[in-house]
């Protein structure tokens, strides 16, 4: 039996800020990964170490969007819920069929500014900032979705924990 099932070197984590599209300068190791205390570069595309992080929490990136719209009627460019126990809400700076997509860590931004070209620079909290080719009026929108979505999902976890919902089974006697 073949094992169709794609194990990167790197895995995203609460301390990931964002997973850059950094074609052209390194052809073997296309993606750039900025962490709170390192930065390196690795194989995958941003996209596929996103859909990587989503498996490793029982879905797809697809179910994940596919959650997205079900829950905030978020079409394009969707945010998703890697992880909402651990905060880790990621959105898209562009369309992730896109190879220039990167993926950007909600919870890490502390501030963006617009750049005199057509360009966004994101501070993160720890002082790192970076500058992406998108414009300021997207950024924003991507920022203010991410924050819908979040406060929606977040809503409706801490909703059914209320309910009883994590009470599934008897406990164990």
């Amino acid at each position: 039996m073949s094992n169709n099932y794609y194990t990167p070197s790197y895995e995203i984590t609460p301390f990931t800020m964002a997973i850059l599209a950094d074609l052209g300068k390194l052809e073997s190791h296309p993606t750039c990964v900025l962490e709170t205390q390192e930065e390196f570069f690795v194989q995958p595309t941003p996209t596929k170490l996103i859909d990587f992080a989503c498996k490793s929490f029982g879905a797809s990136l697809k179910g994940r969007q596919e959650g997205t719209r079900d829950i905030s009627n978020i079409t394009h460019k969707a945010p998703i819920a890697v992880d909402p126990s651990s905060g880790m809400y990621f959105f898209p700076t562009i369309s992730p069929v896109n190879a220039k997509c990167s993926w950007i860590a909600h919870s890490h931004i502390d501030q963006v500014s617009m750049n005199d070209s057509n360009c966004t620079t994101i501070l993160f909290k720890n002082g790192k900032s970076i500058t992406v080719d998108v414009s300021y009026g997207s950024m924003l929108n991507q920022i203010q979705r991410t924050a819908q979505f979040r406060y929606l999902l977040d809503n409706r976890i801490k909703y059914l924990r209320r309910q009883g919902a994590d009470m599934v089974a008897e406990p164990y006697a």
